[in-house]
């Protein structure tokens, strides 16, 4: 089957991610956002859809879409629910549509997402594969317009 869905623990991933937003704290909304944008460059990279849970609602004042609509789907929960529950939920929905992936570093998280017929990743593995990916495609990028810059140059001589 095909994965259809990464579905990432927000905080989960940013306790594991101090590079983003370094200085700032984890709960911050600047962290939060890095982490959408740094997410919606490997959703492009990889084309499977992301969603990312977050506990809590969304932060009063917080910006809802930073530089414009999120590149990838950000959910909140609701009181007396737990971005475990979101994901858990969210796996059981896509299970007819193809395997999720789920990003985290709870354990027992990772068990019942695996248990739902899911994949399961941790968040250094799954920060090393996005990290991966992007500087594959900024070295794609740079021989693609090095290349290009090369066949200019040779038409205007």
């Amino acid at each position: 089957m095909a994965l259809v869905r990464i579905l990432v623990d927000g905080y989960s991933l940013l306790h594991d991610w101090p590079e983003l937003a370094p200085g700032m704290p984890r709960f911050s909304a600047a962290a939060r956002d890095e982490l959408i944008q740094r997410l919606g460059a490997y959703q492009d990279t990889s084309h499977t859809p992301i969603t990312i849970f977050f506990d809590g609602s969304q932060p009063r004042g917080s910006r809802s879409s930073p530089g414009g609509p999120h590149p990838v789907e950000v959910l909140y929960s609701h009181q007396g629910q737990t971005a475990d529950q979101m994901i858990e939920r969210a796996a059981h929905r896509f299970r007819e549509y193809g395997e999720v992936m789920a990003v985290t570093n709870d354990i027992a998280e990772r068990e019942t997402v695996t248990s739902l017929g899911g994949l399961a990743c941790s968040c250094l593995n799954f920060i090393n594969m996005v990290d991966g990916a992007l500087v594959e495609l900024r070295d794609e990028i740079k021989h693609h317009n090095l290349k290009e810059r090369n066949r200019f140059n040779r038409r205007r001589q």
